[in-house]
């Protein structure tokens, strides 16, 4: 016979289960310089203009890039919520055209040394985000470490940033690698940025494809290419969204179809922050 205390904890269970939960996403690259940031600031500003409620996570160390694209510095981090200094309200700040920011820091990973009862705190606040929010964005950082790959192999949508150069496709199939040796089940988007055209960005992307069907068994969904663009370096010169500050120009408008495809295709199963959460402290702990 089950005790109240097991009686209570199933109802939770099942209520959270019935409730929604936000879409996660991924935004990773291979290596740096290919516009990882730039594009999850963008996608994310593009997803807020088609109805959604959009929040960026950094979970790369430190909010530098996203600073530069956004022109706002966040007074708190997402350690602060770990450690109960602050409410996951404080350390959310809104941003250009209405896309929240949280900076993530090294926040996350010092889960793996809270006591039980504090971090049962720290998922409750988290898992609110699952009612208030469409859409998580999680900008990674560069490469296929330890510290970068926890955040997207615990999603189950992952966008891989690449560009036609052999070296960036190179590690771009490096984390199509880790994916398959990890076992993990996700939704995989290749985008493929500073494309000359959309003939050639589809071109580098059914060469990537290609080669990971061949050797991985597995084939990486094409989300589309965003085209090289003077629009984009201007607007991280004013430090705002290309969306924003060039709606018509090329890439804003290749980005924008990169968020419809992204909200025209189901969400996967057991996704949620909720969920993510839980599977990165399987990874850390």
């Amino acid at each position: 016979m089950m005790d109240q205390a097991q009686v209570l904890r199933e109802m939770a269970q099942a209520s959270r289960s019935a409730r929604r939960q936000a879409r996660v996403i991924a935004v990773t690259s291979g290596k740096g310089g290919v516009g990882k940031t730039n594009l999850a600031v963008n996608l994310g500003v593009a997803l807020v203009q088609q109805g959604q409620r959009v929040a960026l996570l950094d979970a790369d160390l430190g909010l530098a890039n996203v600073d530069l694209v956004l022109g706002i510095t966040p007074p708190h981090t997402l350690s602060q919520v770990v450690f109960g200094e602050r409410t996951l309200a404080d350390v959310m700040v809104t941003g250009p055209g209405g896309l929240k920011v949280v900076a993530g820091g090294s926040g996350v990973y010092e889960l793996a040394n809270l006591s039980q009862w504090r971090l049962e705190r720290f998922l409750s606040q988290l898992e609110t985000l699952d009612s208030s929010l469409d859409v998580l964005l999680l900008d990674t950082g560069a490469g296929i470490g330890r510290n970068v790959m926890t955040f997207a192999l615990a999603s189950r949508e992952i966008v891989i940033v690449t560009t036609p150069e052999p070296t960036a496709l190179a590690d771009a199939y490096s984390v199509l690698k880790l994916v398959h040796a990890r076992s993990v089940e996700a939704r995989l988007w290749i985008v493929v940025n500073m494309a000359p055209s959309p003939r050639e960005g589809e071109a580098v992307y059914q060469r990537l494809a290609a080669v990971s069907q061949r050797f991985l068994n597995m084939r990486p969904e094409f989300l589309g290419a965003l085209p090289r663009d003077e629009a984009v370096i201007r607007a991280v010169q004013r430090q705002e969204p290309f969306v924003l500050a060039f709606p018509n120009a090329p890439a804003s408008r290749a980005v924008t179809a990169l968020a419809a495809r992204l909200l025209g295709q189901p969400q996967p199963a057991a996704g949620g922050v909720a969920t993510m959460l839980q599977r990165i402290l399987r990874m850390i702990r």
